[in-house]
Protein backbone atom coordinates (compact mmCIF):
# COMPACT_ATOMS: atom_id res chain seq x y z
CA UNK A 1 0.00 0.00 0.00
CA UNK A 2 1.23 3.11 -0.53
CA UNK A 3 0.84 6.11 1.47
CA UNK A 4 1.28 9.89 0.11
CA UNK A 5 1.61 13.06 1.99
CA UNK A 6 0.39 16.40 1.01
CA UNK A 7 0.50 19.73 2.28
CA UNK A 8 -2.49 21.44 1.68
CA UNK A 9 -2.73 25.40 0.91
CA UNK A 10 -4.85 27.92 1.22
CA UNK A 11 -3.25 31.03 0.38
CA UNK A 12 -4.68 32.81 -3.17
CA UNK A 13 -2.48 31.71 -6.14
CA UNK A 14 -3.56 33.09 -9.56
CA UNK A 15 -0.54 31.33 -11.18
CA UNK A 16 -2.24 27.41 -9.93
CA UNK A 17 -5.98 28.83 -10.62
CA UNK A 18 -4.30 29.24 -14.45
CA UNK A 19 -2.65 25.88 -13.99
CA UNK A 20 -5.86 24.33 -12.10
CA UNK A 21 -7.83 25.61 -14.62
CA UNK A 22 -5.77 24.84 -17.99
CA UNK A 23 -5.38 21.44 -16.75
CA UNK A 24 -9.74 20.92 -15.90
CA UNK A 25 -10.10 22.17 -19.58
CA UNK A 26 -8.15 19.49 -20.69
CA UNK A 27 -8.91 16.85 -18.66
CA UNK A 28 -12.88 17.52 -19.62
CA UNK A 29 -12.02 18.11 -23.19
CA UNK A 30 -10.28 14.48 -23.66
CA UNK A 31 -13.18 13.26 -21.79
CA UNK A 32 -15.71 14.92 -24.11
CA UNK A 33 -16.49 14.43 -27.88
CA UNK A 34 -18.35 18.01 -28.34
CA UNK A 35 -15.58 19.67 -26.06
CA UNK A 36 -13.00 18.28 -28.54
CA UNK A 37 -14.73 19.65 -31.65
CA UNK A 38 -14.31 23.00 -30.12
CA UNK A 39 -10.61 22.94 -29.97
CA UNK A 40 -9.14 25.35 -32.29
CA UNK A 41 -12.26 26.87 -33.36
CA UNK A 42 -13.82 30.47 -32.15
CA UNK A 43 -16.49 28.67 -29.92
CA UNK A 44 -13.33 27.80 -28.01
CA UNK A 45 -13.25 30.72 -25.69
CA UNK A 46 -15.79 33.05 -23.78
CA UNK A 47 -16.46 36.20 -26.14
CA UNK A 48 -17.26 39.03 -24.15
CA UNK A 49 -20.89 40.75 -24.70
CA UNK A 50 -21.26 44.40 -23.24
CA UNK A 51 -24.07 46.68 -23.78
CA UNK A 52 -24.51 49.82 -22.35
CA UNK A 53 -27.47 52.27 -22.26
CA UNK A 54 -25.86 55.90 -22.14
CA UNK A 55 -28.68 59.09 -20.97
CA UNK A 56 -28.61 62.31 -22.65
CA UNK A 57 -25.94 63.89 -20.43
CA UNK A 58 -23.79 60.63 -21.53
CA UNK A 59 -24.41 58.92 -17.97
CA UNK A 60 -25.21 55.22 -17.58
CA UNK A 61 -29.03 54.35 -17.68
CA UNK A 62 -28.14 50.41 -17.73
CA UNK A 63 -26.40 48.06 -19.22
CA UNK A 64 -25.68 44.25 -20.30
CA UNK A 65 -22.35 42.38 -19.88
CA UNK A 66 -21.94 38.74 -21.04
CA UNK A 67 -19.90 36.52 -22.74
CA UNK A 68 -20.47 33.92 -25.43
CA UNK A 69 -19.16 30.47 -25.49
CA UNK A 70 -20.00 27.05 -27.36
CA UNK A 71 -23.53 28.40 -29.04
CA UNK A 72 -24.58 29.97 -25.87
CA UNK A 73 -25.13 33.65 -24.43
CA UNK A 74 -24.51 33.66 -20.95
CA UNK A 75 -25.52 37.18 -18.97
CA UNK A 76 -23.74 37.49 -16.25
CA UNK A 77 -24.99 40.99 -14.87
CA UNK A 78 -28.24 42.94 -16.26
CA UNK A 79 -29.11 46.55 -14.75
CA UNK A 80 -31.20 49.46 -15.16
CA UNK A 81 -30.77 52.46 -12.87
CA UNK A 82 -33.90 53.03 -11.18
CA UNK A 83 -34.72 56.39 -13.16
CA UNK A 84 -35.36 54.69 -16.17
CA UNK A 85 -36.82 51.28 -14.77
CA UNK A 86 -40.09 50.23 -16.15
CA UNK A 87 -39.75 52.20 -19.72
CA UNK A 88 -38.57 48.75 -21.39
CA UNK A 89 -34.74 49.58 -21.28
CA UNK A 90 -34.07 45.90 -19.33
CA UNK A 91 -35.92 43.96 -22.14
CA UNK A 92 -34.16 46.46 -25.05
CA UNK A 93 -30.81 45.35 -23.41
CA UNK A 94 -31.64 42.10 -23.28
CA UNK A 95 -32.77 41.75 -26.90
CA UNK A 96 -30.21 43.17 -28.07
CA UNK A 97 -27.76 40.92 -26.42
CA UNK A 98 -29.93 38.05 -27.55
CA UNK A 99 -30.07 39.62 -31.27
CA UNK A 100 -26.29 39.75 -31.50
CA UNK A 101 -25.52 36.49 -29.73
CA UNK A 102 -27.74 34.55 -32.18
CA UNK A 103 -27.13 36.36 -35.35
CA UNK A 104 -23.35 37.01 -34.98
CA UNK A 105 -22.09 34.74 -32.85
CA UNK A 106 -24.62 31.55 -33.49
CA UNK A 107 -25.86 31.47 -30.44
CA UNK A 108 -28.92 29.16 -30.09
CA UNK A 109 -29.48 29.63 -26.42
CA UNK A 110 -29.27 32.20 -23.00
CA UNK A 111 -28.73 31.50 -19.53
CA UNK A 112 -28.43 33.77 -16.90
CA UNK A 113 -28.93 33.89 -12.72
CA UNK A 114 -30.81 36.07 -10.80
CA UNK A 115 -32.07 36.61 -7.28
CA UNK A 116 -36.04 36.05 -5.49
CA UNK A 117 -36.12 39.88 -5.07
CA UNK A 118 -34.25 41.08 -8.45
CA UNK A 119 -36.06 39.75 -11.63
CA UNK A 120 -37.06 36.19 -11.96
CA UNK A 121 -40.61 37.48 -13.46
CA UNK A 122 -39.10 39.54 -15.86
CA UNK A 123 -37.30 37.14 -17.26
CA UNK A 124 -40.17 34.57 -17.66
CA UNK A 125 -41.96 37.22 -19.16
CA UNK A 126 -39.64 37.48 -21.92
CA UNK A 127 -39.39 33.61 -22.44
CA UNK A 128 -37.06 32.36 -19.91
CA UNK A 129 -37.59 29.17 -18.12
CA UNK A 130 -36.82 28.48 -14.72
CA UNK A 131 -34.28 25.32 -14.86
CA UNK A 132 -32.87 25.68 -11.15
CA UNK A 133 -33.50 26.64 -8.07
CA UNK A 134 -30.93 27.19 -5.33
CA UNK A 135 -32.86 28.06 -1.78
CA UNK A 136 -31.46 29.85 0.77
CA UNK A 137 -27.98 31.03 -1.46
CA UNK A 138 -27.02 33.10 0.39
CA UNK A 139 -29.21 32.63 3.57
CA UNK A 140 -32.54 33.95 3.01
CA UNK A 141 -32.12 34.08 -0.41
CA UNK A 142 -33.38 32.24 -3.37
CA UNK A 143 -31.04 31.92 -6.76
CA UNK A 144 -32.94 30.84 -10.17
CA UNK A 145 -30.99 29.79 -13.20
CA UNK A 146 -33.55 30.33 -16.46
CA UNK A 147 -32.67 29.28 -20.03
CA UNK A 148 -34.15 30.75 -23.11
CA UNK A 149 -33.93 28.62 -26.94
CA UNK A 150 -32.89 31.38 -29.43
CA UNK A 151 -34.32 31.95 -32.42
Amino acid sequence: MVCRMFRLETEVDKARRDLLRTRLRDTNTLASPILQSLRGTPGEHDTPLHIWAMDGQDALAGGLVGYTWATWLHVTHLWVDAAHRGGGLGSRLLAEAEHLAATERGCRASRLETWDFQAPGFYTRLGYDIVCVIDDYPPGITEYTLTKRLA
